[in-house]
């Protein structure tokens, strides 16, 4: 029974944490259905993040660059989406975007077809250059 305890512990805990966005994040969904539902309604692309918590690469885009003012000005444009790899519910999303390294960011457009992908962290300032590039081939539908 102890085990148990520890394990939903655990667990409760990796899921906090992973939820946990610096203060200037973007607002993130914490499904790819529920990001594909906001897009089609607002016309934004869409940014699904595959991350995991002990992935330092990841926490490094977690905490600088998505919150970093280079980004800052993208948060509005897009319907960002932050999802867990070691969570079961994003296993299927993970699947179809082809996951095979972390972190991997999917850029789609409000339709769902991939403008663009990442793998492996950027510099703030890289990665607002791609946001940039991503919003010229998918940008919000009027």
């Amino acid at each position: 029974m102890k085990k148990l305890i520890t394990l939903l512990l655990a667990a409760v805990t990796v899921t906090a944490l992973a939820a946990d966005f610096p203060k200037g994040s973007p607002k993130f969904k914490s499904s790819a259905i529920s990001a594909m539902n906001a897009a089609k309604k607002e016309g934004k692309p869409v940014i699904l993040v595959f991350s995991a918590v002990w992935c330092p690469p990841c926490q490094t885009m977690k905490k600088e660059v998505y919150p970093s003012a280079a980004v800052k000005e993208y948060h509005d444009k897009f319907i960002w989406a932050y999802l867990d790899t070691d969570d079961q519910s994003n296993r299927r999303a993970a699947e179809k975007a082809g996951v095979s390294g972390i972190p991997h960011i999917q850029f789609l457009d409000s339709a769902g077809n991939e403008v663009h992908k990442q793998v492996g962290s950027s510099s703030p300032e890289a990665f607002a250059n791609t946001l940039k590039s991503v919003l010229a081939k998918a940008g919000p539908k009027s």
